[in-house]
């Protein structure tokens, strides 16, 4: 099997979903006592956060290029970054090491492809929602997306940040997520990008009357196929 480094932390909380689904899928797949070969680098969010309310990005992107040499350095053949925002400086990142980046959004486009989902609605914090690195990303595979009203865009942010990241799940939240989620439906998104990773902590995936993509999930099985070797 081949060595990925994960830069996680961002929040700790799903960086445990990674970890443990990563080698869930590998003992499944591989059996007997097999488990996959990780690297974890993981950061303090705290800092992290700073730079982000500062819109300090190319410090974050900073922090997490180090993180990256310290995997490549410690032997990694590819890197994952467990979070969909902090993807917002993965050229940065990328152009750190000499190891390939699994991108999120290459894992979520290959989903809505196998959906055959060719318009997607993003739920995540503000800035995956309303910038573009995310969005751009997706239409470099052909697929299109409806944006989030500012206001719907804070909401969700807002539940991240101030609930999610902290490990709390409210069921008033998650009502208020559902609507967002409706309100991108009617705008014409045939599915929605749980585009946080601590998303999943609260909604599931037939919560909502449109399909729901797990970025967490299918960046897992990204990570999972080349640990086995599936992928180049």
């Amino acid at each position: 099997m081949r060595t990925l480094g994960l830069i996680g932390g961002m929040s700790y909380h799903s960086t445990i979903d990674y970890y443990k689904g990563i080698n869930d899928a590998v003992a499944s797949r591989v059996g007997g006592h097999a488990s996959a070969p990780l690297l974890l680098s993981s950061v303090d969010f705290r800092t992290i956060r700073a730079r982000q309310v500062a819109e300090d990005w190319d410090g974050a992107g900073q922090v997490l290029a180090q993180h990256a040499r310290t995997l490549q350095t410690a032997g990694a053949q590819a890197l994952l970054i467990c979070a969909n925002l902090m993807h917002k400086v993965a050229p940065q990142v990328a152009q750190a090491v000499n190891i390939p980046l699994l991108h999120i959004a290459d894992a979520v486009a290959q989903q809505a492809r196998t959906l055959g989902q060719s318009c997607l609605g993003i739920l995540g914090t503000k800035w995956t929602m309303l910038d573009r690195f995310y969005a751009d990303r997706l239409l470099e595979w052909g697929i299109g997306v409806v944006q989030a009203s500012p206001d719907d865009a804070e909401v969700a942010s807002r539940i991240v940040f101030e609930e999610l990241t902290r490990g709390i799940v409210r069921d008033d939240s998650r009502r208020a997520l559902l609507e967002v989620i409706d309100r991108l439906a009617s705008q014409g998104a045939g599915a929605v990008v749980l585009a946080c990773t601590e998303l999943p902590l609260i909604l599931r995936d037939d919560d909502a009357d449109i399909p729901l993509i797990n970025s967490t999930t299918v960046h897992i099985e990204a990570a999972v196929r080349f640990c086995l070797g599936e992928v180049a």
